[in-house]
């Protein structure tokens, strides 16, 4: 199978697994060990990006108070079951550090580092980012198999998706992506 690194997987109705009920999933990595995504659709509710700086101890209260709205306010996405301490930013590569920073394609790279987080809140920040805690993971041939068994879509990669779009609106915009609704998917599985 061709590597899906740098698409979306987008969740079909009849994915058994209710933590990725609805779920768009960017793919960080894949290939013959396995796979790794973050999901960029699922905000942890009532956790915002200042709670993750005063946690981190990276800014005080008073510094907080100072961040810009746009900033203080970032939402804090659920990146996936695994993991789901450990912070991960997909950003544009106009951040790029060389021992830090994964580059998943020319449009986005992965940073998992304190630095990455300061840079977001305090500039130079990327310009375009998004914060998840926890990430997707899938054993070698795993991500194939759940794929054969029609739980995934897969959709080609779009920044304005990825960066443009509110987060309620990711899982629809993925659909229309490929020209269907909600309404239109089907549970059943074509195979010839």
């Amino acid at each position: 199978m061709e590597s899906l690194k740098g698409q979306f997987l987008v969740a079909m109705p009849t994915m058994g697994d209710e933590r990725f009920h609805e779920a768009v999933i960017y793919v960080v990595g894949h290939g013959e060990e396995g796979a790794m995504g973050l999901v960029v659709n699922q905000p942890v509710e009532d956790m915002r990006f200042a709670d993750i700086l005063e946690e981190l101890g990276i800014s005080g209260k008073d510094e907080l108070i100072r961040l810009p709205s746009s900033v203080r306010d970032r939402e804090v996405l659920r990146g996936g079951p695994v993991q789901r301490g450990r912070g991960f930013v997909l950003h544009s590569p106009d951040y790029f550090r060389e021992e830090n920073t994964y580059e998943v394609s020319d449009e986005v790279c992965l940073t998992a580092t304190l630095d990455i987080l300061k840079s977001i809140a305090f500039k130079p920040e990327p310009a375009d980012a998004v914060f998840a805690l926890g990430y997707c993971g899938w054993g070698a041939g795993q991500l194939e198999n759940e794929l054969a068994l029609n739980g995934w879509l897969t959709v080609p990669f779009s920044r304005n998706l990825l960066f443009g779009t509110a987060l309620g609106d990711r899982y629809d915009i993925a659909l229309a992506q490929l020209g269907i609704t909600r309404a239109s998917l089907s549970g059943a599985a074509g195979h010839a």
